[in-house]
Order: structure tokens, then sequence, then C-alpha cells
């Protein structure tokens, strides 16, 4: 098999407000769209970010058709975490959970997109511990 593109792909009651969000304040770009639908890229991230609408004809498979993307976390690494962390208080983002640091050395934080999607930003401090 061979594999030449990947896309994580979130249903959501409104598609502009999500593909605003992950633009603005995230640095993706639209790179197809038409009703209910958006497709964004940014370079360096290796998949496609889409927004599908609640409820199109089109979902397969059909059972999808009403589902939203509750529960999802979709998370993007980083190199200076506490850069980017003031940048989205700067930008009035209300901030889900605030900057931490586990044991295992994964700093991050969360906001989330207005329909619920939450979008975690790490940065590994040291190389997570080996166990066993």
């Amino acid at each position: 098999m061979q594999i030449t593109g990947s896309a994580i792909s979130l249903n959501v009651q409104d598609v502009s407000a999500s593909a605003e969000f992950v633009k603005r304040h995230f640095g993706f770009r639209e790179e197809m769209a038409a009703d209910g639908f958006v497709s964004l890229a940014r370079d360096g991230v290796g998949f496609n970010l889409i927004f599908l609408r609640t409820g199109l004809a089109s979902l397969q498979p059909p059972s999808l058709k009403n589902q939203r993307a509750e529960g999802v976390l979709v998370a993007f690494v980083v190199d200076d975490i506490d850069a980017e962390y003031a940048q989205i208080q700067a930008a009035g983002v209300p901030i889900t959970t605030a900057i931490q640091t586990e044991p295992w050395g994964e700093r991050f934080f969360q906001v989330t997109d207005p329909n619920g999607v939450i979008v975690q930003l790490v940065q590994w401090m040291h190389a997570p511990e080996q166990v066993g």
C-alpha cells in the first residue's frame, strides 16, 4: 500500500466558524470549499483538516449524517509552547485548559473552537521515559 495523503474530517454544525478559527489562530489556509465543506492545509502538518456540515446528504456512511465531532481533540506539536500560549492569549482566545507540564515531559494547553472541537498545542520538554 502506498498512502499519498491524509486528512482528518470533522462533522460540525457551522463549517465556516471552525474553518475561520483554525485559519486565524493556527495558520491553516483553505484548499477547497463547497456548500457544507471546507478542506484546510498548512505546510509541514502532514494532513488536511476537513470540516463537514452535519446533516449533509452525501456523508458516508449514512450513520454519520447527524453525528458531531464531540469529544475530538486535535493536537499540534509546536517548537515554543510558551510563545504560542502568549500569542493565543493576546488574540483573546478563551483558554480551555491552562498551560501545564505533565511528569512525562508533555507541556500543553487547550482551546476550543466555536463548534466544540478541542485544539491542543503540545511541546515535548524531554523525551518520554520508556516503561518496562
